[in-house]
């Protein structure tokens, strides 16, 4: 039986999926959470929000993300970050997935990524968990209703958690599969519950796509100044760096928290929701972003909570440190409506520095900011990914590798140029350690990282004075109105400055061996801003 709202032209029938029980099509928030309620998929929380434990997987597995080798993609995939898959042994994926699908309830939600609607593509994400398709509902964007009656799909995406891969029948690592054909323009997940690989998977897509357009894909939230789109700022950096705190500044309108776009005609948002991480949230220091916890739809995700009152518990992480809520852009008040803002004005890179030694803020010139922005140095946040417990050192090529199907090069060199032919001004912002590495240091204090923030948006940065940081050639400032002197110079909180000394020599030989993959594809200027 068929439920909901559909292209009648284009039901799974149509795209050859046939044999399936109920499939309800575009059903809306309520209806999503009564069906997850009435399979057992979750709990029902304060103001309608939707509770869920998502298992053994409360992370990605990037491991277990694969693309399928065709000659069409064959020569511009990044082969070194993205395991292969045959085209047999994706066939074979697909037919033994479709065929443990039959007979079974799913859920059909049509969406689209990108809110510039001259670069955008259509999604169509079939979902075996009720629940999956409220996240993703969330977090792409959603087309009026009545132009669900036309809508045809770029790419379709698959999720049956049920479903276990046979790593020798289809050419895969694990039972976990996350395999993404270009050719046939689908992407098929199996083996894990966890909701953000449908957001990912979406994402790498787009990073795929888009650079052939000229449009650079960035891991990274954006906002503007408020009525003034053209003062546009973006955050780069991994989970766990600050990306969503950071952007959710009442005092700017949020573009978005996650994923965008840079085209000729500016920044554009990938998504319609935010993914926020839950561990610590505070009402006072993010009041908005808690509030989110307890309104309807939000989908919470693996948070300890009271059986009888429903109250989250923020602190306990016993099911994991990567806790989280799914809630659409329009719960923050100062989000933007088009989800489109100017050329960045503002690039802040940043970085989780668990060695304590990064200052928590640095000029780069263009040249270093591509060097930064290829090395992508922070620490993996415990939980984001499975087997991280505490902070990971680690260098993630343009602030996300696990997303990049195309070398690093074609990503740096795109943002070079719009840089160079924008001017943008560029920013490393340490949120991880001072006073000592992870274990001996504190985390960097917020409220010093958002005037030293609100300090480079405003412009009052370039009127202070600099000095050339002697480990990594970049520019500190020196003092900042608000914040602790001390706090600029990292050597001066540690309680042994020899200690400090070795900490950065032990890094900076850490960036220098690491940036050696870079040197053959980069120019003499990005060469010279090499550190070590």
């Amino acid at each position: 039986m068929t439920f909901g709202r559909v292209n009648p032209q284009f039901r799974l029938e149509d795209q050859g999926i046939e044999g399936l029980g109920n499939v309800f099509y575009n059903l809306m928030e309520p209806a999503l959470i009564e069906a997850a309620l009435k399979k057992g998929e979750g709990t029902l929380g304060n103001g309608g929000a939707f509770l869920v434990s998502t298992g053994k997987f409360t992370g990605r597995s990037p491991k277990d993300k694969h693309v399928v080798m065709t000659p069409s993609v064959k020569d511009t995939i990044w082969w070194e970050n993205n395991a292969e898959m045959s085209p047999e042994g994706f066939d074979n994926l697909y037919a033994d997935m479709v065929e443990h699908m039959k007979g079974g309830d799913y859920h059909v939600q049509d969406l689209v990524g990108g809110a510039d609607a001259r670069h955008s593509i259509n999604v169509r994400m079939v979902t075996e968990l009720a629940w999956h398709g409220l996240f993703i509902r969330t977090m792409l964007r959603r087309p009026d209703r009545e132009d669900l009656n036309d809508f045809i799909a770029d790419f379709t995406v698959i999720n049956c958690p049920s479903f276990q891969a046979n790593p020798e029948r289809h050419n895969c690592r694990s039972e976990t599969v996350i395999a993404l054909n270009f050719d046939k323009k689908m992407i098929l997940i199996g083996g894990t519950e966890y909701a953000g690989e449908n957001k990912k998977s979406v994402f790498t897509l787009l990073n795929y796509l888009l650079p052939e357009k000229g449009i650079m894909p960035m891991h990274c939230s954006a906002n503007h100044a408020n009525g003034n789109p053209v003062d546009t700022a973006v955050f780069f950096g991994l989970s766990g760096t600050g990306k969503t705190t950071l952007s959710a500044d009442p005092d700017r309108t949020l573009i978005g928290d996650d994923e965008h776009g840079w085209s000729d005609n500016g920044t554009f948002n990938f998504e319609g929701g935010c993914y926020a991480k839950t561990i610590n949230l505070n009402p006072e220091a993010e009041p908005e972003i808690y509030a989110t916890t307890s309104k309807f739809g939000t989908v919470i995700e693996n948070m300890v909570y009271d059986e009888e009152t429903k109250e989250l518990d923020f602190e306990d992480d016993s099911l994991t440190a990567n806790m989280r809520c799914a809630y659409p852009l329009h719960y923050i008040s100062n989000a933007s409506e088009s989800a489109i803002g100017g050329h960045p004005k503002n690039i802040i890179m940043l970085t989780c520095d668990a060695f304590g030694v990064l200052p928590p803020i640095a000029r780069l010139t263009p040249a270093q900011a591509m060097y930064h922005f290829l090395s992508g140095f922070t620490s993996k946040v415990a939980g984001t990914e499975r087997g991280v417990t505490e902070p990971e050192p680690t260098f993630s090529t343009c602030f996300g590798a696990p997303f990049m199907p195309r070398r690093p090069e074609a990503y740096g060199n795109l943002l070079r140029e719009k840089i160079a032919t924008h001017g943008a001004t560029c920013w490393l912002v340490n949120t991880g350690w001072t006073g000592g590495a992870y274990g001996t240091g504190s985390r960097m204090p917020i409220r010093a990282t958002r005037a030293l923030l609100t300090a480079a948006l405003e412009g009052s940065l370039a009127n202070v004075e600099f000095r050339n940081d002697p480990n990594f050639g970049f520019e500190v400032p020196v003092a900042v109105p608000g914040v602790a002197e001390v706090l600029l110079d990292p050597r001066r909180t540690w309680d042994d400055s020899q200690a400090y000394d070795a900490q950065a020599a032990k890094l900076v030989e850490m960036f220098s061996q690491n940036f050696e993959q870079y040197l053959p594809y980069i120019d003499a200027d990005v060469k010279a801003a090499a550190i070590g």
